[in-house]
């Protein structure tokens, strides 16, 4: 989206230092940063006001500062910089119609964007947040990196405590929201699973009257959600009992999931481009969202076709010994986890086994969260690589790191499939990456 700096000063309540420059979207990394861009020094571990001279070298048109004395450029000076941003977001949602369309969930969420973003693209142009900016930062750039001309945005949300979406609704105001599940996911920081219910219930309780509610009619925290909410509810799920469902749902070789899709507004065959059963419920999810922002039933089963997910989420090659090798280690809680091994498990393979990295933030009971994942493992024939997490217990073989991983696997050959999986912090697209090297 393009500004003037004094555009930006002026929304933002800033003071612009310096030529007032034309602006076009808004960074926090100075190392991505492109030319145009408004660079945002962001204060945390590192102060990002260090790296305003790296951004300007590399094209920035603009920075915001708190610093009494700009370094040179274009500055405008803010009280907090992270505020002026959200600011920023605000101003750029006033210039875009309204299909605005919020994304959360303990699960999925991601997903449902991608493909959400494929479904509305086959009709409007559309953008959509990267990878998973999905906080108070990410937010506001994936606004201000829209085109001018854009005609729809999804959003990612994502909460870590409670009041976290109902500050990204301030700045976005979407017009529909859709909840994927509701689970028992970052309960170190919630508590009980219950509270991140109500979290994620601030989405629906945000939009207008005349918006649109997508709710998973098969989770009841979700479905619960209804009565939270003025909007029209549409809800969808794999029961003939919701507004969007499928049927006949099949699985093929290569994980990609075909189905009857059935709406109000008429039915399709699809075909997923997304890997894995558990993708049925995001696609009817975007679905349900499409369709009610007036996306034909042909041309979302084509969008859903088409769309691409983030990285390293099921993403399936064979390395050239012939092992196959399932990537979907960006992210992992149990539920992920227990799809991505049903995923493993539906491979045509002589052997199957799965690299596991830690679940990260399940509270009390990340213990037997993590010992139940290493039983349905063996249950499902899956031999499990426990890597730095002691949890997985007797039933797997345990490693220190990636590299006593991957000389574990020195005897997997061809006929074989891999699953790595983890939570961010365990970065176990190494240990894939490695495999297909």
């Amino acid at each position: 989206m393009h500004f003037r700096a004094s555009e930006v000063a002026e929304a933002v309540g800033g003071e612009l230092i310096g030529p007032d420059v034309q602006i076009d979207g808004a960074s926090i990394d100075s190392r991505s940063i492109r030319p145009g861009q408004l660079f945002v020094p962001v204060v945390a571990e590192r102060d990002g006001h260090d790296f305003i001279p790296a951004a300007l070298e590399s094209g920035a048109a603009a920075y915001f500062t708190t610093q009494d004395e700009p370094v040179g450029g274009t500055a405008i000076r803010v009280p907090d910089t992270a505020l002026a941003l959200a600011d920023l977001g605000r101003a750029v949602r006033s210039r875009i119609p309204d299909r605005v369309v919020g994304v959360t969930g303990s699960v999925g969420k991601t997903s449902t964007k991608d493909l959400l973003a494929g479904v509305l693209g086959t009709t409007y142009r559309t953008a959509a947040s990267e990878k998973s900016f999905n906080n108070e930062l990410g937010l506001p750039i994936t606004l201000a990196g829209a085109d001018d001309d854009v005609e729809a945005v999804v959003l990612e949300m994502g909460a870590r405590g409670i009041g976290h979406i109902d500050l990204l609704c301030s700045i976005a105001r979407p017009t529909v929201g859709v909840i994927t599940r509701v689970e028992g996911v970052h309960l170190e920081l919630f508590g009980d699973i219950e509270s991140v219910a109500r979290a994620k219930g601030e989405l629906v309780e945000c939009l207008p009257a005349d918006g649109i509610a997508v709710l998973n009619a098969d989770h009841r925290y979700v479905a619960a959600m209804a009565d939270r909410t003025s909007a029209r509810v549409l809800r969808y799920g794999l029961s003939p009992d919701a507004d969007v469902y499928a049927s006949d749902i099949v699985v093929d070789d290569e994980l990609r999931a075909s189905f009857r899709l059935h709406t109000p507004w008429g039915s399709a065959d699809v075909r997923l481009g997304a890997r894995g059963e558990h993708q049925v419920p995001n696609a009817l999810a975007a679905a349900a969202a499409g369709g009610g922002l007036g996306v034909s039933v042909q041309d979302i089963a084509a969008g859903m076709s088409s769309a691409q997910l983030s990285g390293l989420r099921m993403e399936l090659a064979r390395s050239s010994s012939g092992v196959v090798v399932l990537n979907d280690a960006y992210n992992a809680n149990p539920t992920s986890m227990s799809a991505a091994l049903k995923s493993l498990a539906a491979l045509p393979a002589s052997r199957r086994v799965a690299v596991l990295g830690t679940m990260a933030e399940l509270g009390a009971d990340s213990p037997e969260q993590h010992l139940a994942i290493a039983l349905e493992a063996r249950d499902l024939g899956v031999e499990v690589v426990a890597v730095a997490e002691e949890a997985y217990g007797d039933t797997a073989r345990h490693v220190a790191g990636v590299d006593d991983a991957v000389s574990l696997l020195s005897d997997v050959g061809d006929g074989d499939a891999v699953l790595v999986k983890g939570s961010r912090v365990a970065a176990l697209e190494r240990v894939a990456q490695a495999l297909l090297d």
